[in-house]
């Protein structure tokens, strides 16, 4: 059979699209304190396979514990609110994301995340490169003053 023909007997009904309403996430996901993550996409729920996406709110004037992914690769995607990150091995390092914008975490980098704003919720979309969420939490004495980092494209550098 060519691979033309190989999927003509799958039953597209049932193995195809998949919708999942905003109102029926799942919430017994790993979870750090400060916030809440929501499973959208996953094996158990859609059989994804090599992905996860899902939501997560952290209330104003709140933070994250500091915790890593393991192995993961994670985008944030901030839908409403101010986005603070702080990042490495004593969270020395920060940089702010607002709406619209898009935040990578790559594997196994320690990072907190924190509502800059005093009175919104902070809210994001949530996408990792595996099927089940891997949430390590960590026990981090934080500097007080962290750098500041601001990203520059390596693709279009600026002059």
């Amino acid at each position: 059979m060519s691979d033309e023909h190989a999927h003509d007997e799958i039953d597209w009904k049932e193995n195809g699209v998949k919708v999942i309403p905003g109102n029926q996430l799942d919430t017994n996901t790993p979870q750090t304190p400060g916030m809440n993550r929501a499973a959208a996409i996953n094996f158990a729920r859609v059989g994804a396979q090599k992905i996860w996406a899902g939501t997560v709110h952290i209330h104003a004037n709140a933070k994250t514990g500091a915790h890593h992914h393991g192995a993961l690769e994670s985008v944030i995607y901030v839908l409403k609110g101010k986005a603070r990150m702080r990042w490495g091995n004593h969270l020395e390092f920060v940089a702010e994301a607002g709406p619209g914008d898009f935040i990578f975490v790559p594997p196994y980098v320690p990072h907190q995340e924190i509502n800059a704003s005093s009175d919104e919720t902070l809210e994001c979309v949530l996408v990792r490169s595996d099927n089940e969420a891997v949430v390590v939490n960590l026990d981090i004495e934080p500097v007080e003053k962290p750098q500041q980092v601001r990203w520059v494209d390596p693709i279009h550098k600026h002059s």
